[in-house]
């Protein structure tokens, strides 16, 4: 019911207000959950992201631009499997995971906010923005996280479990952040997708950026179509960001007792 009342029937009390105040632009902060969605809440996200595009298709001159930027997941934001993994390793473990093979995109905080204000710069509505990132496995992300936590914690990262304790209902094995219909009226830059709405009848020429040449994107994005991090590159990534602290035990890689 709560998702409902903001994604939908918040979502077009904002369209409406943005059209009595006649402001610039409006942009919708949607995510991954919109891309086929298996429950209310994907749901309730996708009709959010039709009302945008609605609203930019039924604008009169002067009228407010409408607009969409898609995320993957926010590390450290509410929400994240960072805390829940931290917590794990602090008691001890098991360091609980759904499925061993499930993969995800990331993004930071400081990425996310980068792809808000960029968006909103370039849109010239109707547009579904989406940032590339990186793609892991929750797996890697769960040993690089013991090998650099648990001895800060006195316990050697051996000691620590990995347990598989299955996937939820409706949770999907990979994140898609475009789908196979999208693709076809979609356009890539070197940081972005750029779906282009459904009903669109203008000519493409519209969606056209200062300084950012786009081509045809051929093939959906989602995490199990793309290159993965290794498990170096993704303790590089985190500690880089300053997801997780430096420690001395980066290079150390014991191996994990797996509990399935």
């Amino acid at each position: 019911r709560a998702a409902l009342a903001a994604n939908i029937c918040g979502v077009q009390n904002i369209v409406d207000a943005a059209f009595a105040a006649k402001v610039e632009k409006v942009l919708f902060t949607s995510s991954d959950k919109a891309v086929n969605p298996f429950n209310v809440m994907g749901t309730s996200k996708l009709m959010g992201e039709r009302l945008v595009t609605a609203a930019e298709l039924s604008r009169e001159p002067g009228d407010p631009h409408f607009s969409v930027t898609r995320f993957g997941n926010v590390l450290g934001s509410r929400g994240s499997v960072i805390p829940v993994f931290k917590k794990q390793i602090e008691q001890g473990g098991p360091v609980t995971l759904t499925d061993p093979e499930m993969t995800r995109f990331i993004m930071t905080l400081d990425q996310s906010v980068d792809l808000v204000l960029e968006s909103a710069v370039i849109s010239k509505g109707g547009e579904v923005f989406i940032t590339k990132m990186p793609a892991i496995k929750i797996s890697d992300l769960a040993q690089v996280m013991i090998n650099h936590l648990a001895p800060s914690y006195g316990t050697p990262p051996s000691d620590i479990e990995l347990k598989t304790i299955g996937a939820r209902t409706g949770e999907k094995l990979y994140e898609e952040l475009m789908n196979e219909e999208e693709c076809r009226r979609s356009y890539e830059s070197r940081e972005f997708f750029i779906i282009t709405p459904a009903m669109n009848t203008e000519c493409i020429s519209k969606y056209t950026y200062t300084n950012m040449p786009i081509t045809k994107a051929d093939m959906p994005y989602n995490s199990s179509n793309v290159d993965l991090m290794s498990q170096d590159e993704l303790a590089h990534y985190l500690l880089s960001n300053q997801i997780i602290e430096e420690t001395d035990t980066l290079h150390k890689k014991p191996a994990l007792r797996s509990v399935v």
